[in-house]
């Protein structure tokens, strides 16, 4: 009885009366236990003549049970094996897709970091050529103010600066 890597011994006895037959080493579900008891058919009565024929039909009985058992259990197992496998496959899928995921938006925050930089050096190149503009006009202001100085100063400008009055300063 030890197939499907079972190590487990089974062994079929009968009591001192030799009408029942003691199974060592195996446990039986509930249903089979009523099975076993249950009168079997009547043709199977008048066959009953011996022992010996009763006790090779509940060996048989009891050796297809197990073997039920065992595949239904191996059913089971491979089932579970099925499931971890399926179980495996989405995880290592929904991994990769994290990992894609995070990837992505290591690279869009890369580029948003790039971009910030580059904005910024663009807006000091900005300002620190508005700030020559800046000096420039200054600078043209200062020497029109002083190419027009003397022309504020003269006697023709003393008799029409309350008609004409004239800001130098424009700032």
């Amino acid at each position: 009885m030890g197939g499907g890597g079972s190590t487990r011994r089974v062994t079929f006895e009968a009591d001192e009366n030799e009408n029942i037959t003691v199974v060592k080493g195996v446990r039986l579900s509930d249903s089979v236990i009523d099975r076993m008891k249950e009168p079997s058919s009547p043709t199977g009565r008048q066959h009953r003549g011996s022992g010996a024929v009763n006790d090779e039909e509940l060996k048989k009985r009891i050796a297809e049970e197990l073997a039920l058992e065992r595949a239904r259990r191996d059913s089971e197992a491979q089932k579970r094996r099925l499931f971890g496998k399926l179980l495996e496959r989405e995880r290592i899928s929904s991994n990769e897709h994290l990992t894609r995921a995070i990837l992505r938006e290591r690279a869009a925050t890369e580029e948003e970091r790039q971009k910030a930089q580059r904005f910024a050096r663009q807006l000091e190149e900005k300002d620190r050529e508005l700030k020559k503009h800046d000096a420039y006009y200054k600078e043209q202001l200062a020497r029109l103010e002083e190419r027009v100085k003397p022309f504020f100063f003269s006697p023709f400008n003393e008799h029409f600066s309350p008609f004409f009055p004239i800001s130098v300063h424009f700032c």
